[in-house]
């Protein structure tokens, strides 16, 4: 771990995101908590509505007086908190499939079978359908995301672990006796520990994405919900107008997309050994 890290933080560029993401992860989670602002406080007074970004106002006010700098950091922290939870279910329960998966031969069939049916149907047909079934929470929003991406991340992980399934210390494991269980969570899990750390990073910025493109279609969390999405999606009604409405927002959106997908692929290819010899 100590070499991984060394590899890791030798380039500049990685240092900077990170201390970017770090910002933006105490700005999401602490203004929420400190600061007086409303961001559901809807004016009356025409003159404060519509406002360019200003020393009052850093990001400007929508079209209900709203101020959008404060939105912007509420829907962060809600589209944080919602994609923390399916980079948890996703990259959770896939790891221990996958795992399974991977190394018992007899599930192959079943899940291949699984995998071809859940993957067939289109992402968007899928989220789309199901947003319109159930209605629009962000438990629906969870349940949507969270039910598909598992299988993915299991076959991803199962892809691994055929290579690692028949090393000498999991043959010597099962020789002496050890459960399938136990094989998988002490011999196999901790092999692609690295792994299953790149996959979180990678799945938070493409939760936040979805949730934007939700939003973005109509489907997504109910107007009254801050997150970006619909702080994007609210923004492009008044772009012709007033576009640092929704360029604002959309910014922060692009630097934690593009610093957590840098992230994630650079700590992978710092924790791979070919790197450390």
């Amino acid at each position: 771990w100590r070499s991984t890290l060394r590899t890791f933080f030798k380039s500049k560029a990685v240092i900077a995101l990170c201390v970017l993401v770090s910002i933006i992860l105490l700005m999401s989670f602490l203004y929420p908590l400190i600061s007086p602002v409303d961001p559901t406080k809807v004016s009356i007074n025409p003159m404060d509505w519509n406002h360019r970004p200003s020393f009052k106002h850093p990001f400007g006010t929508d079209a209900l007086g709203r101020d959008i700098f404060a939105r912007a950091w509420y829907g962060c922290r809600n589209s944080f908190i919602l994609a923390f939870c399916i980079a948890l279910s996703d990259v959770g329960i896939g790891m221990i499939m996958g795992a399974l998966w991977g190394y018992n031969k007899k599930l192959d069939p079943i899940m291949i079978e699984i995998y071809n049916v859940i993957t067939n149907v289109p992402s968007t047909v899928y989220l789309v359908l199901l947003a319109y079934i159930m209605n629009t929470s962000y438990l629906t929003l969870f349940i949507s995301m969270a039910s598909r991406g598992w299988i993915v991340e299991a076959r991803f992980f199962r892809n691994r672990i055929l290579s690692i399934r028949d090393s000498e210390y999991n043959i010597a494991s099962k020789c002496l006796g050890s459960s399938t269980w136990r094989i998988v969570t002490k011999n196999i899990i901790p092999q692609i520990i690295s792994l299953i750390i790149m996959e979180a990073a990678l799945c938070i910025p493409y939760s936040i994405g979805s949730e934007v493109f939700l939003g973005f279609v109509g489907v997504g969390l109910p107007v009254e919900a801050i997150t970006l999405g619909n702080i994007v999606n609210q923004g492009r009604a008044s772009f012709t107008l007033h576009p640092y409405q929704m360029l604002l927002p959309t910014i922060i959106l692009c630097i934690i997309t593009v610093a957590f997908y840098v992230i994630g692929n650079k700590f992978a290819a710092a924790s791979d050994p070919r790197n450390h010899v």
